[in-house]
């Protein structure tokens, strides 16, 4: 039996993202992939939304992904367009990649760290004890990790056999999506149908057509026939259009539901193990790697036991609030998406609701990750959000805070007088910088906010503790996230 300290089920954009992460902090982790490569054979997800691409810029590989992207300025609420020029980030827009081509960027990058790749086989079972979880193999072979990460998607068999309940939505509508040739010119473009917004659009290759259909019944299973789609087509369009040598060929859904628990002892679940729903927004891509990167640096810790097993339970308690939030979101989405004309006035109204400016920002922060807030209790507004990427100056010259958080360890940014705090007891695991910054800040949504003496940056990047060199609070907050002081 080969043991790692974490093994991650599903080598997805989640698996990969919460693998760099544990590889960073000099964690063994394995990923177990039923695929041998990492090929898709359709595009799947559009593209990144701007909090994703910051954390992308926190570990220093963004340039990767936008090199082969293309950047908008306008993130979207059901079709309603949220302009995000303004928002104080570096990155105020949308990046439209596929999915296959983010997951290729993101293996390269996992490729120069040290993960082992199981491919080609897929998990049976699992059996977990007070220290370790036993994973069975589909080619007979046996791991043995402290933890085992489940991300291997909506129909999770790590979260179905660890008996984690999947509440949520029923479904009410099925589309078709697929990418195939056609004989005849396609009506290019959106229509929108009663149940739902149909499209037809032509791909990179200039051959095939990209085709989104609603059903006109709404049908279960993910392996749909070519007939099925010729009917779908003929039911919106009058026509199938010659439909035929389908590339890819699947069925979505509607469906939103999200897991009771993102945590059963050792086991613990990330992006569509966690959380199903509409594909609306475009949206679970992004948390799903969201979550890893709240979720990894917690168990690296636990795993080097610097921290207690307790801080895992933070996972949970910060990022299902987020999935809970991005279910209803779609679920609104998809509703608002029906062409009948009671719906049509109600789209009218949001979008004169959502051409004002405070609406504009408050769906637009939510819909790009920018205005996530993690309740870490009252103070500075700071406190539980992103910490921006900010052009200080240390006594190295002038760097960028993104720049700090490159191997994922956390930074005690003083903005004071030099010198003026001493965190001896967690200098292995913290980085103590002394800068100076003094330009306005401004966060989205909430605009200016008072400039802070120092704050405390965990490896995420959201702010864990605000305050002055009287450090009032640092010592439990440094407890709190980064484990007990070092012996002296």
């Amino acid at each position: 039996m080969t043991e790692h300290a974490v093994v991650i089920v599903g080598g997805g954009p989640t698996g990969l993202m919460l693998a760099a992460e544990l590889a960073l902090a000099q964690v063994d982790v394995a990923i177990v992939e039923r695929r041998q490569n990492q090929d898709l054979p359709s595009s799947r997800a559009g593209g990144l939304h701007a909090r994703t691409i910051e954390i992308f810029d926190q570990r220093g590989v963004a340039d990767r992904f936008l090199a082969q992207g293309k950047t908008g300025r306008v993130a979207g609420f059901s079709f309603i367009p949220l302009d995000l020029s303004d928002f104080p980030t570096r990155h105020n827009y949308v990046l439209a990649l596929r999915q296959n081509q983010i997951e290729r960027i993101m293996a390269n990058w996992v490729g120069e760290l040290a993960v082992k790749f199981y491919r080609g086989c897929e998990l049976t079972g699992f059996a977990q004890d007070e220290t370790s979880v036993n994973v069975e193999l589909s080619d007979g072979r046996s791991l043995r990790a402290k933890y085992l990460a489940g991300c291997d998607g909506a129909h999770s068999l790590i979260r179905e056999q660890a008996g984690i309940d999947f509440p949520g939505w029923e479904a009410s509508t099925s589309y078709l999506i697929a990418e195939a040739e056609m004989a005849d010119e396609p009506a290019w473009g959106v229509r929108r149908g009663e149940k739902g917004v149909n499209a037809l659009g032509k791909l990179e290759d200039g051959k095939r057509v990209g085709i989104v259909l609603v059903e006109p019944h709404v049908r279960k299973g993910d392996a749909p026939t070519l007939q099925e789609l010729r009917e779908a087509l003929v039911a919106v369009y009058g026509t199938d259009f010659g439909v035929r040598n389908p590339t890819w060929l699947s069925r979505f859904t509607d469906m939103a539901r999200q897991a009771a628990s993102y945590r059963d002892r050792r086991v613990l679940l990330a992006g569509d193990a966690a959380h199903v729903h509409s594909p609306a927004g475009g949206q679970g891509l992004n948390i799903g790697i969201q979550d890893a990167v709240n979720l990894g640096w917690k168990l690296a810790q636990v795993v080097k036991e610097t921290s207690p097993e307790s801080l895992l339970d933070t996972y949970h308690r910060e990022r299902h609030p987020i999935g809970a939030r991005v279910l209803r979101l779609t679920v609104a989405q998809t509703a608002l998406g029906r062409g009948d004309d009671r719906t049509e006035a109600l789209r009218e109204t949001m979008s004169e609701l959502l051409r004002m400016d405070e609406p504009r920002k408050r769906y637009a922060a939510i819909m790009s990750g920018l205005d996530i807030h993690y309740d870490l209790g009252e103070g500075h507004p700071l406190l539980g959000r992103r910490m921006p990427d900010l052009d200080v100056v240390s006594s190295n010259g002038p760097l960028r805070v993104f720049t700090l958080l490159h191997a994922a360890r956390p930074v005690l940014l003083n903005l004071d007088e030099p010198d003026g705090f001493d965190i001896t007891p967690w200098a292995s695991r913290v980085q103590l910088i002394d800068a100076k910054y003094d330009r306005a800040w401004e966060l989205p949504v909430l605009g200016r906010v008072t400039a802070p003496s120092a704050v405390l940056i965990r490896p995420d990047g959201y702010v864990a503790w605000v305050g002055d060199r009287t450090q009032r609070g640092l010592t439990d907050a440094l407890i709190t996230w980064f484990g007990p002081p070092a012996a002296a």
